[in-house]
């Protein structure tokens, strides 16, 4: 318990210093904004300075809506003040990404900042793979590429063999990416294994939820390092990707135990994420309707205390679900 209320006091301190102040004009908040409106808080993007808003869109969902309904999130998202988008080339096997060449780029490139990752395992798939996410987005360049879903040691060293680390860099120095990464989520020690080769990388994309301290922690194990690097943090799988609500595969629901509404809420579990040093929540809605859920709560985000967090982390610990059923994600 000492421990853990520690740990959560001091990845807590570092909360601060991404947080974008907000203006005052005669002593009332001035809400930033750009030509199409007010836009969401903004957090510093590790040492990029890049700032960007709190809530981002995950592109995952995007490629699994019909087509007018990710027309309709994606403008939704605009009208909402997110000003992060994410993606990734696996998703739908490009039609994501596609959708944002459709939706997103035309109208909205200028204020707009764009992220994709690759899975590729060798240099002249990851060149591909850029080559195709700058075509199908119908951009000229990606403000953040990042390694997808690293799983293990051996991924790792696969990676770095196939010379993938080489692309990435030469992809920066050319202007085709902006910024680089790294994710993961099945296995803590494989980001960690590949934060210990490079120090190429800006931001790592990774589980960030109120259960994770309690199981294979991300949190515990991979956080500090990144803050020791200021590198930017992207939490996603905040609600365990459907785990908070009995899923126990990706994109569905399911039956097992759940940590919501038994346990916490929703918000409960946002703001425990968005109290922690991470510069975006990445959110994948279903519909418009969950994504404006999501955009209501960061507006009216207020950081929990430690000691808040502290009862949340140590109420999921003693609510006796199996970690490996909430967090199936993870190996």
């Amino acid at each position: 318990m000492n421990e853990r209320r520690f740990f959560l006091k001091t990845l807590a301190a570092a909360t601060a210093g991404i947080l974008v102040p907000v203006r005052t004009v005669n002593g009332v908040e001035s809400v930033p904004g750009d030509r199409f409106g007010n836009i969401l808080p903004l957090r510093t993007l590790g040492s990029t300075n890049e700032k960007v808003t709190m809530l981002g869109l995950g592109g995952s969902h995007i490629a699994k809506m019909d087509e007018k309904t990710s027309e309709k999130v994606i403008e939704a998202a605009i009208e909402g003040g997110i000003r992060f988008f994410d993606n990734a080339e696996a998703y739908g096997r490009g039609l994501a990404e596609e959708r944002y060449g459709r939706y997103l780029v035309p109208k909205y490139r200028d204020v707009s900042f764009i992220m994709t990752k690759t899975r590729a395992k060798d240099a002249k798939t990851a060149q591909q793979h850029l080559e195709h996410s700058l075509r199908r987005m119908k951009t000229d360049y990606i403000d953040l590429w990042q390694i997808h879903q690293l799983a293990s040691h051996e991924d790792v060293d696969t990676r770095i063999s196939g010379d993938v680390l080489e692309v990435f860099t030469r992809a920066k120095e050319s202007g085709k990416v902006r910024y680089i990464g790294l994710t993961g989520h099945a296995d803590y020690k494989a980001l960690q294994h590949m934060l210990s080769q490079t120090d190429i990388m800006e931001t790592c994309q990774m589980p960030i939820n109120a259960f994770d301290p309690n199981n294979k922690s991300y949190i515990k194990n991979v956080l500090p390092m990144l803050l020791e690097r200021k590198m930017g943090v992207l939490a996603m799988k905040t609600l365990s990707n459907g785990g908070f609500f009995g899923a126990t595969r990706h994109f569905e629901s399911g039956d097992e135990p759940k940590i919501i509404p038994q346990h916490a809420s929703i918000e409960e579990a946002l703001s425990f994420a968005w109290s922690l040093p991470v510069s975006v929540l990445i959110t994948g809605p279903d519909n418009v309707d969950m994504l404006n859920e999501k955009i209501a709560m960061a507006k009216s985000f207020k950081a929990m205390k430690e000691g808040e967090r502290t009862e949340l982390v140590t109420r999921l610990a003693n609510a006796g679900l199996d970690g490996n059923k909430v967090e199936f994600y993870k190996r």
